[in-house]
Formats: structure tokens, C-alpha cells, sequence
């Protein structure tokens, strides 16, 4: 069998994942065609504003697959094909999920950002203590999409055009992207960047195969990383967006403002994480195919990281012009994802301290010392911001789908669809802090995952035990 025909059957999978446990997901959440939405209860001009589906679909898609899904999954294909079951596997029976749930969750909850969803259903202690941590994430996905953007930007423009001139660049639009009307700014320029992020997709995809390249070299499910690096639990920590990210629950409020009928959460929240799926299997396809080998991707990735392997495949896969529009479409992605990362965090800290955002001095007054953090945080080295990302952001993943599946619970519905991969996170997120030898505490990978497994189970005995309990202060009607 051609090896393309694995890329073909991860291709089927994710769309039949769509509509087969796509279904299955809707059916057990329960949506209410005939309920307001937060968009027509709560209409303010600003961040309640209905808007058609296909524009809240297209802004859904370019919020959450940020930079992640390119770059995550370049660097998982070092482990080899195990990647491409992560990214299909994950995509279905987690990441679309997740983001599925708290998009829908937001919807009942009138439209509340992940802290407040999260304390409606695990208590106010992780109300709070969700509020300093998806700020702290939200500012630091921001200052991770300026850097990646505008060295790709200054690679493709003159001298005088270089990485500071980019920086400051997105930065300034990235704070009128904060402060305007949804509507006005990422309304209207998100179908262009949707039309170049489509374009990249699908050319590449197209290119593999004119050019006649030999998809994945060989297949051999054995762990392939040059450094020796394990598969659990260093795949599902490296390709986040793509499969699963916890950055998509501050996303998914945005949209769910904006939506006119819950039936459309399905297409919308499910249908989004598919398609950033689809895009994770393409590069992670990219990684594993141009290169002969998991060592040829490392030497690439050691001479300019994963924005040199979007280069020197864009221009080889599609010649000149194409190259630069491909190389434009992962631009889109991050810059989609931190104007709204911006956005998510001031909205968060409005809610915080019930702060209301309709006029523009309020929102000036929480965006202005935000971006000023932010700027200062873009001279840290990128490659220890991306470390620190990467695990806070699986970790609210995870914080997220254990919310989700106490609401089902709660609610006498099927919560192993959220409490399952919740379980599974838990033992890869605590197993990745106990391995990681920078910013973890270095163990031994038999220890870290025994540690592990061992939290994995206490959180769900925890769950069973107290995921019935009623939360003060949450929403009977939700």
C-alpha cells in the first residue's frame, strides 16, 4: 500500500469524525434550538453581536489555530508517524470536544469566559484560580504570536523591513483588534485571512502530491526522535494546537457572543477543531516527507526552527509566488490568534471585576497596562515562552474538560466523553512537570509516569466521588 494512502484514511477519519461522534457529542450535551442565545439576550455592539454563521464559523477557525498548528505538529513529526494517530485521535475524541463544550457551556452561561465556566462547575477556588492562570496564558499566546509572524514577515520583505519593524507592526494591530467592535476589525478582515489560510491548506496538500513527493518515507510506528525524547508524554505537551489546547476554551466564548442559534454549535465549535486538525495533518505531513528522516528535520529545525521548515517547504512545494502565499497563510494563523488571545484576556479581566466594556475608556484602561506587559514580555527568549505555553496551555485543556464532564454529571448525561480524555491529560500533563528537566523537576521518565498515572487516577476517584455536588452560585437553567 502507497504511503499516502495513511495520510488519505487520517484525512477520512477526521470528517467522518465530524459527523459520526460530532453527532454523538451534540446528542449528549442536549442543545436547545429554540433557546436565546447570548447574542440576542445581551446585544451590546461591541462583543455581543450576532453574526452570520459562515463569518462565526471562518473567525472560529482562525482564533483558535494559531501558530500551534503548524509549528506543533513540524516538531512532533521528530517522533514519527505516532504523531499522525495523536493529531486524528486527539482532534475527534478530545480537542473538538473540548472546544465543543466550552463553547456551548459559554452559550448557556450567557456568554462567560473559561474562568467562570470552569468555577460554575469545579467551585470558586478554580474560579480564581483559573482567572490569574488563562490571563497569564492569554498574554503569553499574544506575545508568542507577534514573534512567530513577524520573522516569517521579515524573511519575505527588505532590509529595512525587519523583525522590529513587524513587531511593532502587529502589536499596534493587535491592540485596535482588542479595543474595536468585534465586528469591525476581525469581521472584516478574517475572510481574506481565511482565504490565504485555505489556500496554504489545501496548496500544500495539492503540491505533496503533483511534485510526486514520498509521503512519510517509511512508516515505522517505533519512536523515531534523534534526542531520544519519549513519546509519552512529550507528543501530546508539543502538538497541542492541532489535536488539543486548552487556548481554545478562551476562544470559544468570543464566538459564542456572536452566534444566533445553538444548533450551529456543532459546524461552529466541533467543525473548527476538524479543520485546525486537518491543518496539523498537513504539516506534520510536510515535516515527515520533505525531510529524509527524522535527523534531516532536526538539522532544518536547528537552522531556524519551525519557521525555517515553513520556508524552505512553501517555496520548494509551490515556487515563488505560491511559496509566499503559503507562507502568508501561516502568517494569518497566529496573527488570527493573538488579536483574540488580546481580546480574551481583557474581556476576562472585565469580568473579573464586573467591569463593563460598552464604552471605549474602560476597555483603554485595561488594554493600555496590558500591552505594555506584553511588549516587555516579547524581548524574553521565544523558545522558553513556547516551554512554558505548552504546558499551560495542556493543563487548561485539561482543567476544562474536567469542568465539562462535571456539568454532564451532574446533569445525569454520559460524562465519559469529557471525563476519559480528562483522565488522559491529567496523566500527561503532570508526567511532562515531573520529566521536563528545564522548567520541571527532572525525574526519570519510569518515575514521571507512574506519578502520573497515579494523579490520572486519584482525579478521577475525586470526580466520581464529588462531581454530583452542586456549585453555589451556578446557573440552574444552563
Amino acid at each position: 500500500m502507497p504511503n499516502y494512502v495513511y495520510f488519505l484514511l487520517a484525512v477520512a477519519a477526521l470528517f467522518l469524525g465530524y459527523w459520526i461522534y460530532g453527532s454523538i457529542v451534540e446528542k449528549v450535551f442536549g442543545v436547545q434550538p429554540g433557546r436565546p442565545t447570548p447574542a440576542q439576550t445581551h446585544a451590546d455592539g461591541v462583543d455581543y453581536v450576532e453574526m452570520p454563521v459562515w463569518k462565526v464559523w471562518l473567525v472560529q477557525l482562525l482564533n483558535i489555530a494559531g501558530v500551534g498548528p503548524v509549528f506543533g505538529p513540524i516538531l512532533g513529526a521528530l517522533y514519527g508517524p505516532s504523531a499522525l494517530l495523536w493529531i486524528v485521535i486527539g482532534t475527534i475524541f478530545a480537542g473538538a470536544v473540548h472546544d465543543y463544550m466550552s463553547g456551548m457551556l459559554s452559550i448557556r452561561y450567557n456568554g462567560a469566559n473559561v474562568p467562570t465556566i470552569v468555577g460554575y462547575n469545579l467551585g470558586n477556588a478554580a474560579k480564581q484560580i483559573m482567572r490569574v492562570f488563562a490571563v497569564v496564558l492569554l498574554v503569553l499566546v499574544g506575545v508568542v504570536f507577534v514573534a512567530a509572524p513577524a520573522s516569517l514577515l521579515a524573511k519575505l520583505t527588505p532590509g529595512w523591513m525587519n523583525l522590529t519593524f513587524w513587531v511593532c507592526v502587529i502589536f499596534a494591530y493587535y491592540f485596535l483588534a482588542t479595543i474595536m467592535p468585534i465586528d469591525k476589525i476581525i469581521g472584516r478582515f478574517y475572510p481574506v485571512f481565511g482565504a490565504i489560510l485555505i489556500f496554504m491548506a489545501v496548496g500544500i496538500t495539492v503540491m505533496m502530491f503533483v511534485s510526486g513527493t514520498e509521503f512519510y518515507n517509511s512508516i515505522e510506528w517505533a519512536n523515531q526522535n534523534p534526542k531520544g525524547l519519549p513519546i509519552f508524554p512529550m507528543v501530546f505537551i508539543t502538538i497541542a494546537c492541532g489535536a488539543l489546547s486548552g487556548f481554545h476554551a478562551t476562544q470559544s466564548p468570543l464566538m459564542a457572543r456572536c452566534m444566533a442559534n445553538e444548533k450551529l454549535g456543532k459546524s461552529v465549535f466541533y467543525g473548527s477543531m476538524v479543520a485546525e486538525g486537518f491543518i496539523g495533518l498537513v504539516w506534520a505531513t510536510v515535516g515527515m516527507s520533505f525531510y529524509h528522516g527524522p535527523e534531516a528535520l532536526q538539522a532544518a529545525l536547528a537552522n531556524g526552527g519551525p519557521g525555517n521548515v515553513v520556508t524552505q517547504s512553501s517555496f520548494a512545494l509551490m515556487g515563488g509566488v505560491g511559496g509566499v502565499l503559503a507562507i502568508l497563510g501561516v502568517v494569518a494563523l497566529p496573527i488570527t490568534s493573538g488579536d483574540t488571545a488580546f481580546r480574551a484576556a481583557r474581556l476576562t479581566i472585565a469580568e473579573t471585576f464586573n467591569y463593563s466594556q460598552k464604552a471605549v475608556p474602560p476597555r483603554l484602561l485595561i488594554a493600555v497596562p496590558m500591552f505594555l506587559i506584553g511588549i516587555i514580555l516579547s524581548q524574553v527568549n521565544f523558545d522558553i515562552i513556547w516551554r512554558y505555553f505548552g504546558w499551560a496551555n495542556q493543563s487548561l485543556a485539561t482543567i476544562m474538560l474536567w469542568a465539562a464532564a462535571a456539568y454532564l454529571y451532574r446533569k445525569g448525561r454520559f460524562h465519559w466523553i469529557c471525563s476519559l480524555p480528562a483522565v488522559f491529560m491529567t496523566a500527561v500533563c503532570v508526567s511532562y512537570i515531573c520529566f521536563e528537566r528545564t522548567m520541571g523537576f527532572g525525574m526519570s521518565i519510569e518515575l514521571s509516569n507512574t506519578i502520573g498515572v497515579i494523579a490520572a487516577i486519584a482525579a478521577f476517584v475525586a470526580f466520581m466521588l464529588l462531581g454530583r455536588k452542586s456549585v453555589t452560585g451556578a446557573p440552574q437553567n444552563a
